[in-house]
């Protein structure tokens, strides 16, 4: 795999930065998860079973856990370790924090020269903000992003995941991947100052120039496009062109509407919209989702089904194509993975995508940096280290 050999040390928690970090381990990295010895606090996300929840899972697959307290000297000695043999360091403590700890950038670089450096914050390194608290969902309202999703009756609105997170652990996964890249090429190292907010806006990057270009006025891209109620759920249509329009009325006994001369350009559909989605409203409750479907698909219109996670993880489509597997974790129910693309399914190697527990690996690791096993058990009374022996797998 592209990254087999490299040793990553990663101090992130929550989702961001552990995002970037499992991407790494799944395209072969031996990415080294620090954390203290009460776990990272992205274990305690949503509903808890052990010590993990099903977000820890998600983002922390393929690593090893090596829990310990980063003020105990043995503990620093350790960590000094591993840093002076590791391709890439990964953290996102809240600025300054790392270099008070003593692993900040120049810290690790004078001991290790070509190391990539990864700092995984709210809003940057730099900054009247940078030291500023904030999660998901401060910056998506920082950012603008809930001014785009606002609920009907106008009221801004977050999305219910933790899009930015998520979004942010892709970005910090390119740069990441590139610095990698001129790592081995020329030897050389860098550091990357990746944010919440900057990724945020380099999501929307269109929506801001689209925001400037109208003023602060943007309109739909086309009309109609969006969700309406049918007689059992939802269904998400899309008419992007003038023949998808007129096909699509034509098709639901509209008339009226696909030969209205107030509808018939792409500006007027936009300016008379209300007209649009009132003819939507009245007309799509006549008939179920699936006998919309039937009429309009075969016939080019575009449309599906609002699903929710379960009618998506049962879909023959999502089945056959392989876009999901299942995996065992100790102390779960078997879990859907979303198989990422561009790299192996979760099937054809399992155990890459098992989620360790709190200092699972915290004796593996310290037994390959030379400690014998009487100074291992030294470390874990003195609480330097976490290395509680994980519950049994379940069975196959």
């Amino acid at each position: 795999m592209a990254f087999s050999g490299l040793t990553v040390l990663d101090f992130s928690q929550g989702v961001a930065g552990p995002h970037a970090t499992m991407l790494l381990a799944l395209h072969g990295a031996d990415v080294i998860k620090i954390e203290p010895l009460e776990g990272d606090w992205g274990r305690g996300l949503g509903k808890i079973e052990g010590d993990h929840c099903a977000h820890s899972i998600a983002f922390n697959r393929g690593k090893r856990s090596l829990a310990l307290d980063l003020k105990a000297p043995d503990a620093i000695a350790v960590v000094n370790k591993i840093a002076a043999k590791a391709a890439v360091v990964v953290e996102s403590f809240r600025p300054g924090v790392i270099t008070r700890l003593g692993f900040g950038y120049e810290a690790i670089k004078k001991a290790n020269p070509s190391v990539v450096y990864c700092s995984v914050s709210g809003f940057g390194q730099t900054g009247p903000y940078s030291k500023r608290p904030t999660v998901d969902g401060l910056i998506q309202a920082f950012g603008g992003m809930m001014v785009m999703n606002r609920l009907p009756d106008g009221t801004p609105w977050r999305q219910g995941m933790i899009a930015v997170d998520v979004t942010t652990g892709l970005y910090t996964f390119q740069a990441l991947s590139t610095a990698i890249l001129r790592q081995f090429r020329f030897g050389e190292g860098s550091y990357i100052d990746s944010s919440l907010m900057r990724s945020a806006a380099a999501w929307q990057g269109a929506k801001l120039m689209e925001w400037v270009h109208t003023e602060g006025k943007p309109q739909p891209l086309y009309m109609p496009a969006g969700s309406y109620k049918t007689s059992n759920g939802y269904i998400m249509v899309s008419a992007m062109r003038p023949h998808h329009f007129r096909k699509m009325f034509e098709l639901i006994g509209r008339l009226d509407v696909a030969d209205d001369p107030a509808l018939q350009t792409h500006e007027d559909r936009i300016k008379n919209a209300p007209k649009i989605i009132k003819a939507l409203n009245e007309t799509m409750p006549t008939r179920t989702t699936e006998e919309w479907i039937a009429l309009l698909q075969p016939n080019d219109v575009f449309c599906e089904r609002v699903n929710n996670y379960q009618d998506y993880l049962d879909h023959p489509h999502v089945r056959d194509s392989g876009a999901v597997d299942w995996i065992k974790q100790d102390g779960f129910a078997r879990m859907p993975v979303a198989n990422i693309p561009g790299l192996p399914a979760a099937h054809e190697d399992p155990e890459r995508h098992h989620a360790p527990h709190i200092g699972e690996h915290s004796r593996d690791i310290l037994r390959e940096l030379g400690y014998t096993a009487a100074q291992i058990d030294g470390m874990v009374t003195n609480k330097a280290i976490g290395a509680a022996p994980p519950p049994a797998r379940a069975a196959e």
